[in-house]
């Protein structure tokens, strides 16, 4: 199943986000919210962000930016489950680090959700929307 969509839900006064219901079955056996590029938060269901730290694992410390993504993915790494009413809780780091008050954006990206501050999408969304309205497909090259 591939998570897709935008939604723009709510976060409450305790930092709890209901996820869309389609979303839910995904997460039922556990999930990690973690920092993601962009300022944005990354909920990974908890096997593909194993599968992730495998790949991560798997790349040589002896590289720098091996070492800076697994520290930041890592250090920024909370695992939750969904509440009884299909809510997360994010913490306090987390929506810091994302700029996250109430109002936020939560998109479906294939293996993974991300949640926006709502002006930070609005502002990537836009330079990425002409980045692919400029993509073209380049013509196969004969062998």
């Amino acid at each position: 199943m591939f998570f897709m969509g935008t939604y723009t839900p709510k976060l409450d006064e305790k930092g709890r986000l209901f996820l869309p219901a389609k979303f839910r079955d995904r997460l039922a056996e556990g999930l990690v919210v973690t920092q993601g590029q962009e300022n944005c938060l990354v909920v990974w269901p908890t096997d593909v962000f194993m599968e992730e730290a495998r790949r991560a694992q798997a790349t040589p410390m002896t590289v720098r930016g091996a070492r800076d993504y697994a520290r930041i993915l890592f250090a920024g790494a909370d695992e939750g489950s969904l509440d009884k009413q299909g809510r997360i809780g994010i913490p306090a780091t987390l929506r810091e680090y994302a700029a996250l008050e109430r109002d936020v954006v939560v998109i479906g990206v294939m293996d993974r959700i991300e949640i926006w501050d709502p002006s930070r999408w609005r502002e990537y969304s836009t330079g990425a929307q002409e980045k692919f309205a400029e993509l073209d497909e380049q013509p196969a090259s004969p062998n």
